[in-house]
């Protein structure tokens, strides 16, 4: 019976070719065959390690539940996989996790070779605490699910990273805003490691309204700061929802009342709205 081969997951540059580690150079060398996020990317890489001609598969969201299949078996089989994504740190918001999981199950062994990570390089850079955070990867392309996301953790003190589109920079960061609170501090990171980085800093509403119209150019990762904790009241339910009956003589609607409610306490939005609209 064959011993299993390895899988190395390596990092590889968000754009500085500098940022490749001489571990990762060799781990590359070492491989029997690369699986790639994206193929002419990773085999410019290896051009650049002098392994020009070692065999590459892609490894992509419509074909890794196969791909994983085929690695697993090439694994039992005895080789040694290397694993990359298109820039960065595999599995973090990119395909491999199916392929670590088959790599596992046949008895192979994992090896990270760490190295470049756009939420690390966007975190350390941003500003805002570090101690705690919480990465959300990228948020939905719908604006209703983007927010109910975002309540979800709106109460939490932990620094939110999160990917996304330049094109949908501006609507997610008005999200952010409008659930989270306009005065919250955050960062729009763009283009890490390369001729054009920049950090833009600022609170929500600011970054909002920057974002509206100038569309950033390049790849994107959002770091948002954490609730402070602080909360004016604590009301039980049956609090809440005569504090929303007072609101509603007012004639503000359902939305608004729970708003106010989850900014005086803290609590969720979506949680407040569905308490108080079965009232």
């Amino acid at each position: 019976m064959k011993t299993p081969g390895t899988l190395v997951v390596i990092a590889t540059p968000l754009g500085d070719a500098r940022d490749l580690s001489p571990r990762a150079a060799e781990a590359l060398r070492a491989a029997d065959l690369v699986v790639a996020e994206d193929t002419r990317s990773a085999r410019r890489l290896l051009a650049e390690v002098g392994a020009p001609r070692k065999p590459v598969i892609s490894c992509f969201d419509a074909n890794e539940a196969a791909r994983a299949a085929e690695v697993g078996q090439r694994l039992a089989e005895g080789a040694n996989v290397a694993l990359v994504s298109e820039a960065g740190t595999p599995l973090v918001s990119d395909p491999g996790y199916r392929v670590v999981a088959a790599a596992i199950s046949a008895g192979a062994r994992v090896v990270p070779v760490p190295g470049p990570s756009a939420v690390l390089a966007a975190l350390v850079g941003a500003g805002l605490p570090t101690d705690r955070f919480l990465f959300l990867g990228f948020p939905s392309r719908k604006s209703g699910a983007r927010r109910r996301l975002f309540e979800s953790v709106r109460a939490l003190p932990f620094t939110l990273v999160l990917y996304e589109s330049p094109l949908r920079t501006g609507a997610t960061l008005a999200d952010l805003a409008e659930v989270l609170g306009a005065t919250r501090l955050a960062c729009v990171a763009r283009e890490l490691t390369k001729p054009h980085e920049e950090f833009v800093r600022g609170d929500l509403a600011t970054l909002a309204a920057r974002y509206a119209e100038d569309r950033p150019l390049g790849e994107v990762t959002l770091v948002i700061g954490g609730a402070d904790g602080t909360v004016e009241e604590e009301l039980d339910d049956d609090e809440l929802r005569a504090r929303a009956a007072e609101l509603s003589a007012t004639g503000l609607s359902t939305g608004d009342i729970a708003r106010q409610l989850a900014d005086l306490t803290g609590r969720p939005r979506r949680d407040i709205y569905n308490l108080i609209s079965r009232a």
